[in-house]
């Protein structure tokens, strides 16, 4: 029995973790197409498009990975 809780949990934590991942995906998203889209989109993106939001979605991870490893010191100090 005691098997199947720790499976269940395991189970449990993955899918909070894809949820989490999913959550991230979409405000990167909406935050970086609102700030660098400037006209409704046709078949591609323009170049200036692409490249803001290349360096949007970039910067946006890397500011997430700041406050995270700021988080973590603090909770370990």
């Amino acid at each position: 029995m005691q098997a199947n809780d720790a499976h269940m949990q395991q189970f449990l934590e993955e899918e909070k973790r894809k949820a989490v991942f999913n959550e991230v995906v979409a405000k990167l998203t909406e935050t970086c197409f609102e700030k660098c889209v400037t006209y409704a989109p046709g078949a591609k993106f323009s170049s200036s498009e692409s490249s803001c939001l290349t360096n949007c979605a970039l910067r946006y991870l890397e500011s997430g990975q700041v406050v995270l490893g700021r988080l973590q010191n603090m909770g370990g100090s």
